[in-house]
């Protein structure tokens, strides 16, 4: 009864607060004075027009920015009148996390600080730094992106970045739940689909094909040594391909080459973990849904770097590791990008030779819109693998 009695109130609170009048919008959405639905349908979640705004290094070919550059009498000097910043918060009250039967104010759990834009013609930026889960901040996303190179459709992208980016955007997801494929990483890798560093070369045809490959260091984006971020001498190489097919469908492919190198953890000598990753995914459009669909099969040949000694610290398998896994992402918005709810099913799936990787999760999110960049979501997510059902309740504002 305390429990219920906690919840109720702390609920009825967030409601009352969020539900006052707010007018601040994002970085881009003052830039061009436009509302956020142009891009957001809804926020954080793309539309089309904004891939295009974002590939085009959040240019507009369409609409021009009123004086975005400051008029030095410098012809060779490009500086922003203003630096573009915008802000993320978001905070939950929630039960059950980590089947620990507790429930937890869990606000804010993250605060982003971002800020991109054009430097110059055909030369972006984009940087966000961010305090999540209580823990000191860092900068995760931070990138220079050179766009049209040589009067083609080229674009060339250098600093870190998720390697998954060019299929689905994590920090874009509507849910709290995650894509969790994307952050397997099996035995002591430091490979994954998440934050890495390196660079960013793609292509776009006519055609509706997209074609990116990424050049990676393949150990996230941790504290480097000596000035060095790599921790071994290999680069890991991923190639990504992407074709549109009609207005309401398209069909994506991605294979992954990798080796990492790290000391044994039987300590005195080093190896290394070969690894490969093939994958698929779709996305079907058709107003009210939206389908997000992706496959993914990785393979790791030495993940506990062994080399030829048994395994003392795990009885399962060490050795030729398979893992393979997937997520649907269902999206309803009743009146497209005019909703003022929505609802989103998300459901992950992976299945490994290490036991301890596997899931299968359900979710189920709603959200609603206070105002454009304020909304009240709500969650509830079951573990079908581990027996146990989580949820939240919140906000997520943008300004």
């Amino acid at each position: 009864m305390k429990k219920t009695l906690t919840l109720s109130v702390l609920i009825l609170t967030l409601i009352i607060f969020l539900a006052s009048d707010a007018l601040a919008i994002p970085a881009f959405a003052r830039k061009y004075n436009m509302t956020c639905k142009t891009c957001h349908s809804p926020f954080p979640a793309l539309k089309p027009y904004a891939e295009e705004f974002a590939a085009n290094g959040f240019v507009l070919k369409d609409q021009d920015a009123p004086r975005y550059f400051l008029d030095t009498g410098d012809p060779e000097l490009s500086l922003l009148r203003d630096v573009p910043l915008a802000f993320r918060l978001e905070g939950y009250v929630t039960y059950n996390q980590s089947n620990l039967e507790k429930s937890d104010f869990n606000a804010p759990l993250l605060l982003k600080i971002l800020s991109g834009g054009a430097i110059t013609k055909d030369v972006a930026y984009y940087i966000y730094y961010i305090l999540e889960n209580g823990e000191p901040g860092k900068i995760e996303d931070a990138w220079l992106m050179f766009n049209d190179l040589f009067g083609s459709k080229l674009d060339f992208t250098i600093g870190q970045f998720q390697v998954s980016d060019p299929i689905f955007k994590r920090e874009l997801r509507l849910t709290k739940d995650d894509y969790y494929i994307y952050k397997i990483k099996p035995g002591i890798s430091n490979v994954d689909l998440t934050y890495d560093r390196g660079i960013m070369i793609n292509y776009g045809f006519e055609s509706g094909t997209d074609i990116t490959i990424e050049i990676v260091n393949g150990n996230g984006i941790g504290e480097g040594v000596a000035n060095v971020f790599d921790d071994d001498k290999y680069k890991n190489f991923v190639g990504r391909i992407s074709q549109d097919i009609g207005d309401n469908f398209r069909l994506g492919g991605l294979a992954y080459w990798g080796k990492e190198e790290k000391e044994s953890i039987l300590g005195g000598f080093t190896t290394t973990n070969d690894l490969r990753m093939l994958g698929f995914d779709a996305t079907i459009s058709f107003e009210p849904l939206q389908l997000n669909f992706q496959y993914l099969e990785r393979k790791d040949k030495d993940p506990f770097f062994l080399k030829d000694n048994p395994n003392i610290f795990y009885s399962g398998p060490s050795k030729d590791i398979s893992t393979r896994g997937a997520f649907s992402e269902l999206i309803y918005r009743p009146d497209g990008d005019a909703s003022k709810w929505y609802a989103v099913a998300l459901f992950n799936w992976i299945e490994s030779d290490l036991d301890p990787l596997n899931l299968k999760q359900l979710g189920i999110h709603f959200g609603y819109l206070l105002r454009r960049n304020i909304k009240l979501v709500g969650e509830y997510s079951h573990n079908f693998t581990d027996k146990f059902g989580k949820m939240s309740i919140g906000f997520v504002s943008a300004f």
